[in-house]
């Protein structure tokens, strides 16, 4: 419910400049007799922004660390194709609502409830809406990644001022520093299932069953180790633990 909160901002300004009582179609009688239809502007606009909203969305939320490292783990398990593809992004949706709520009831409170008691105007109820994800993605992201982008684009910029900041600069870093963290996380995974198949391997060459795959036989130990630390808690708990890390 709360990302709907988000979605409606952004359409604000657009929906503040229609006219009363638009019509989405319109439609025109020619001389002929035949009848043309043609979209209005404003409408066109507004599902264009509809289009790019979930990208940007996810690209100022934690999803993209959270599928990354759930991807590794089911490559590091070796079971391919389960969870299937559709329960790593429905998982990982979920875990990011989980994360980002207090970023949500932010948004919820300092934009949306006084722009809809008519407090404040929707231009500054869209900036307002856009510091909580500001402030999330400064607490996450590389001072190194984020100097990098800054020096690319030329501009004077305070780093350390939030508000100077613009998202075009803060996104492209915050989603660099993601990977770069997902990607340490799914190398940790990686490690104790790496070290079974070099012991089944090990084990396998020395009886001389070299015939046998190594990761046929790995695969039900790695998946009953997984299963008796609780690996599922552990992975998610540890997820949603490191964005509070600052």
């Amino acid at each position: 419910m709360n990302i709907l909160i988000v979605l409606m901002l952004a359409i604000f300004p657009v929906l503040a400049n229609a006219e009363p009582g638009l019509n989405a179609l319109s439609m025109t009688v020619n001389k002929d007799g035949t009848e043309t239809y043609s979209l209005s502007i404003q409408i066109l606009v507004l599902m264009t922004l509809l289009t790019f909203i979930p990208a940007g969305i996810l690209a100022m939320t934690s999803f993209v660390r959270i599928v990354i490292v759930l991807a590794l783990l089911r490559q590091a398990i070796g079971t391919m194709t389960t969870p299937t593809n559709q329960i790593i992004i429905g998982l990982a949706l979920f875990m990011t609502f989980f994360v980002m709520a207090p970023v949500f009831e932010r948004v919820h409170g300092e934009a949306f409830e006084p722009y809809m008691n008519e407090e404040i105007s929707s231009e500054i109820a869209l900036m307002q809406a856009g510091k909580p994800f500001k402030q999330f993605m400064m607490d996450q992201v590389r001072e190194t990644d984020l100097a990098l982008f800054v020096d690319m684009s030329g501009k004077d910029i305070d780093e350390s001022n939030i508000d100077d900041i613009p998202f075009s600069i803060l996104v492209p870093a915050f989603l660099t520093s993601e990977l770069k963290t997902a990607f340490q996380i799914g190398f940790m995974i990686f490690i104790p299932f790496l070290i079974i198949d070099l012991v089944v391997a090990s084990v396998l060459m020395a009886m001389g069953m070299m015939m046998l795959s190594p990761l046929i036989v790995s695969l039900p130990f790695k998946i009953m180790l997984f299963v008796l630390i609780d690996g599922w808690v552990l992975v998610l708990g540890t997820l949603a633990s490191s964005f509070y890390v600052v």
